[in-house]
């Protein structure tokens, strides 16, 4: 068995059989600015690559391979590294030409490799260590060890989500599960901004994770919910949340709001407004379940679920992000037909720089796409 740390020297060695002169692989970082190298036998040095100005950036934004010129003659073919739709980073080969053929067999090698990178990431840190740019918080190592994969599509719909602050978030996180034809989804926010949020937000997603794996409607799991929290914390304790269901063969979306902001419905390129429910008492407050709200989407429709941390966002002149703000921008990136990762990876990246790169409260995004029947 070959160690983590060992891939990319083995990728090296191989491709060599495949008529490329070198090979480098990069792994994102966490939040997903920068493309970092891996380093290994026969590996040459790189650099980090920016993902917003860069060939190698380009083919991670675009998931497509990216052709350019190599310093020492032949092309250098950037691929992206995908597991399922989750865009794990990109390779870098160089090769003496580009044709149909040569691309249709790098492209067949960039998945085969994404493959192995998630086999061995299960059984060391090496990958994880590599994707820091600073040191991660126990609260956020916690939180990112709960989260599913950040971005998921079927033929049907798209999910993608993103944390922010990556290396210290607290309370906030997200969940979901799709099965027969069925996305069940949630985005949770406990008080505070310290370890005591984390294990509060872990006691919420667990209890809703319980209750989605037994079969409970969204009524009963709003319940479960709220009685498992009342169990374990103080009665002036408290997390927000929206669990939904969306029928991915119909497109109907089901939905209960306990004390979050609603989420923003997009149409036909543009954000035409927040989707109003009955609200309910946070979690935890032993509030009666709260009223379940449906709508009918249309094909192409994208439903973003979000925290109170990225419309109460504040800037150095003390303007908020704001929900204005937040639905220009989901508008412009779904006129510009950005998938759901590309448009919620550069909406966190907005968020941060209209804060100066330091949010004060914790910030979670969750899209959901409906491609149709």
């Amino acid at each position: 068995m070959v160690a983590a740390d060992r891939v990319a020297g083995l990728v090296a060695e191989h491709v060599k059989a495949m008529y490329a002169d070198e090979c480098v692989l990069y792994l994102v970082d966490y939040g997903q600015r920068v493309l970092l190298p891996l380093s290994g036998v026969d590996v040459p040095p790189r650099e980090p690559l920016q993902i917003d100005a860069t060939l190698g950036g380009r083919a991670f934004r675009d998931v497509a391979l990216v052709d350019g010129e190599a310093p020492e003659g032949g092309r250098r073919l950037w691929l992206p590294l995908l597991d399922g739709t989750t865009r794990l980073g990109v390779m870098e080969v160089t090769v003496d030409r580009l044709d149909e053929e040569v691309g249709r067999r790098y492209r067949q090698f960039a998945g085969l490799v994404a493959e192995i990178l998630v086999a061995k990431d299960l059984y060391g840190d090496h990958y994880k260590v590599v994707r820091r740019r600073a040191e991660m918080t126990l609260a956020a190592e916690m939180q990112w060890a709960m989260l599913p994969p950040l971005t998921f599509t079927t033929t049907h719909l798209s999910i993608s989500g993103m944390l922010e602050p990556c290396y210290a978030i607290a309370g906030d996180t997200f969940d979901y599960a799709y099965d027969d034809d069925v996305a069940r989804m949630a985005i949770i926010d406990a008080m505070g901004h310290g370890f005591d949020a984390t294990v509060m937000a872990a006691v919420v997603v667990h209890a809703y994770r319980h209750g989605r794996r037994i079969g409970a409607t969204l009524a009963e799991n709003h319940r479960a919910m709220d009685e498992a929290f009342a169990a374990h914390f103080r009665d002036d304790q408290f997390a927000t949340a929206q669990i939904a269901e969306l029928d991915a063969r119909t497109g109907r979306l089901r939905w209960l709001t306990a004390g979050h902001p609603p989420p923003l419905l997009v149409r036909d390129g543009r954000a035409i407004g927040a989707l109003e429910s009955p609200p309910a008492l946070p979690i935890g407050m032993g509030d009666e379940v709260g009223e379940i709200s449906e709508v009918q989407l249309e094909p192409g429709d994208a439903v973003l679920m979000h925290t109170d941390g990225v419309t109460e966002a504040r800037g150095a002149d003390g303007d908020f992000f704001g929900a204005e703000r937040l639905a220009d921008f989901v508008s412009r990136a779904a006129a510009a037909g950005l998938e759901p990762a590309e448009t919620v990876r550069r909406l966190t990246h907005a968020l941060l720089d209209h804060q100066g790169g330091d949010l004060q409260d914790d910030a979670t995004i969750l899209l959901v796409q409906w491609h149709g029947a």
